[in-house]
């Protein structure tokens, strides 16, 4: 595969209850790239989000669930989540601000 540029590294923010009350701590989750490094997520949410320092980042990989329609069965897609923590100096990310 072709290298992961920073834009193409975060695919979107996860939003549940558990990811909001981790927001307080200054830890942001994000579905990320299947083959993205902990070093590429660093760098793509300090180049994305002006003003972050990113003090650690955990990931985890998820297996696709089995899902059955009529008697076919088939898996969902694999998924990786990143957990972003800041440094306490950091600014916020902007795109939780609201909620």
């Amino acid at each position: 595969m072709a290298a992961l540029r920073y834009y193409d590294v975060i695919l979107k923010p996860v939003i549940t209850e558990k990811s909001m009350n981790a927001m307080g701590e200054k830890k942001y989750t994000f579905l990320v790239h299947p083959e993205a490094t902990k070093s590429q997520i660093k760098e793509a949410v300090e180049k994305m989000f002006e003003g972050t320092k990113v003090e650690k980042v955990n990931t985890m990989n998820c297996d696709g669930k089995t899902k059955r329609r009529g008697m076919v069965y088939g898996k969902t897609a694999k998924t990786k989540k990143a957990i972003v923590k800041l440094t306490a100096e950091s600014k916020d990310i902007e795109i939780f601000a609201g909620l």
